[in-house]
Order: C-alpha cells, then structure tokens, then sequence
C-alpha cells in the first residue's frame, strides 16, 4: 500500500489516506461510509494519522489492508461520508511528508561511491572504519517537506545543493534491534532529498563537527510511504532492492543511480540507530546519497552551478514515486 498525508486546500488539517487507482482515500471516512453501508465499525478504530498508526502498525496495517479490499473499484467520488466524499483525485490534493512530525531523522551515509567521492574532494582517502559500522547524524524533524511544496532558499548560502536519497520510516520502536529482526520495524520506503548549503557544510566541517546548519533548514520527503510488500518484486537474489534512482533540474538529467548500491543494508542502519536508545514509531532513516546524487560530487561546472531560486527539483525512485519541489 502507499500511504499519504495531506490536506484539501491551504490551511486545512492534515489527514490520513492511501493511494487507490489515482485516488487518495481518506481513511477516517471511508471507514464512517463502511460502518453504515456495510454495517462494520471495526475500521474506525485505525487511528487519524499515520503517525498514531505506526505505534501498533502489525494490527493497524492489517486493517488498513482490509479497509483497503472493503472500498470499491470503481466510481470511488461518488461515495459520502457525513456528506463529504471517501475519495479525491491525488492530483487535487496537496501532499505532505508522509509522517509530518516525526520525533527524529537520522541520515545515513551509506553509499559508497558518493563517500568516496565527497571524501577525495577535501584530499581524504576512504577510512576503514567507513566499511565497518553505518554512520549517521541528525537532521531537523521540524523542517520537513512534501511532494510539490516550496524550498525557501536558504540565507547565507550560494550553494545550495539536493540530495538523492532513499529512506525508510519506522513502525513499532525498540531498542537494541539485531539485524536480522530489523526488517519487521521497516513500515514502509519513502524518497527523500536532503537539502544541502554546501558552504554553510564546509565552514562547520572543517571544525570537525556537522553538518547542521549546513543541512537543516529542509528536507523533503514523499510523495507516499510504500509498504515493503509492494516492492518485493524489485528484490534481487541477495534481498537487496534494486531500484532505479535519478534527479532532473528543470527538466534535464542530472543524476542516475540504484539502490542497490547501498553498501550498509538498513537493517545494519536500525542495528547501529537502536544501539543504547530507543527508536520510534515514525522516526526516519534516510540512505544518504546515491552516487552521482548531488552537484557537490558532479561539480557545479559540469552540471550549470548550484540550485538557484526558480529551479524545480525532480526526484524519482522506481516503485516509490516522484518527489518535485521548487526553490523559491
């Protein structure tokens, strides 16, 4: 299933729903509808954000999935609920990060071809210890994005980069989570671009602390959380996904990569995030970037400079979507 959070018009509330043909399905009221078409309350205990949902995701998914199989194929903006419809085109709704308040996000570096080539432009060779142990750090929950809002350029900065990323977003928490038990806390997948102010990165960096204010005035996320099920076909025979990855700048190629170049799985990313703390429901893990992901590793020459104000960003995974935001 793919997952949303959105809302109608500016302003509104944001709202629980899943993708259906090319609606969204508004799950509070399609379970009001199925209650008395069909004489079945049990939908409505799903709770209203997904959020709430993923602190108990092995009983809310099934219901979900179940709600899911109970609304129609068909004719899907004719049914009401409390005089409002079920279902609305994807295309009239806005879309938010799929968990719009998570309590935190940690971002992986977990590629390998970008480290090594991130590394070689500040006269470093790859560290051993690289290969060892997934390394992260902490992006800001509260600035987060969704598929078609605005990037506010940010201050102070005259290079302003994207990121391609993939990341996955947590159902249940725990703490202390071996890897092989890892894969039943992935809720779902979701594309991710970390925004980054490559100058604002490099001063703090080069104190051996960061990146922050480098990285955290946005990230986007979206346009869905796809549950693993609906990629288990892109599975190759190790178990690793292989997913096509690229961004277009105004329309032209930048990047192209695939998730199956992962070096560190997530399962080793939920290992090293659960070590000593608790992990929870909602919290996200992003990949870090695909090779090729950013300007920084292709150079602002080759590729037209740094993002300005007016460039629309293009995101796409294979099997998760697309993710568009314009600089402004």
């Amino acid at each position: 299933m793919k997952f949303v959070t959105y809302n109608l018009y500016e302003g509104a509330q944001p709202r629980f729903g899943f993708k259906k043909n090319e609606y969204i399905i508004d799950i509070i009221r399609a379970s009001i509808w199925i209650k008395k078409d069909q004489e079945d309350a049990s939908f409505l205990e799903i709770p209203s954000e997904l959020k709430l949902a993923l602190e108990n995701w092995n009983f809310n998914f099934k219901k979900l999935k179940e709600l899911y199989k109970a609304t129609p194929e068909d004719d899907l903006d004719s049914l009401f609920a409390n005089g409002k419809p079920i279902a609305t085109l994807e295309k009239d709704v806005n879309l938010f990060s799929p968990v719009i308040n998570p309590q935190s996000f940690r971002d992986f570096y977990a590629f390998e071809q970008h480290v090594r080539a991130a590394r070689k432009l500040r006269g470093l060779e790859m560290h051993p210890d690289w290969f060892k142990i997934p390394i992260f750090y902490f992006s800001n929950p509260s600035a987060l994005y969704g598929h078609k809002q605005e990037i506010p350029y940010p201050l102070n900065t005259k290079e302003l980069d994207f990121e391609l990323e993939f990341a996955i977003i947590l159902a249940n928490g725990g703490s202390n989570i071996k890897s092989e038990h890892a894969s039943k806390y992935i809720a779902g997948y979701t594309i991710c671009n970390d925004w980054s102010a490559r100058d604002l990165q490099r001063e703090e960096m080069a104190m051996s602390l960061g990146p922050a204010k480098g990285k955290d005035f946005a990230s986007s996320f979206g346009p869905y959380m796809v549950t693993p099920d609906e990629l288990d076909h892109a599975l190759d025979p190790n178990g690793k996904l292989h997913l096509r990855m690229t961004c277009h700048v105004n329309g032209k190629l930048i990047s192209d990569g695939n998730t199956n170049d992962l070096y560190h799985p997530f399962s080793k990313m939920i290992e090293r995030a659960s070590m000593n703390t608790n992990l929870l429901p909602g919290d996200i893990l992003g990949s870090g970037t695909v090779g090729t992901g950013c300007i920084l590793e292709l150079r602002p020459e080759n590729v037209g400079g740094w993002l300005k104000k007016g460039d629309i960003v293009r995101l796409e995974v294979e099997g998760l979507g697309v993710l568009e935001n314009k600089i402004i």
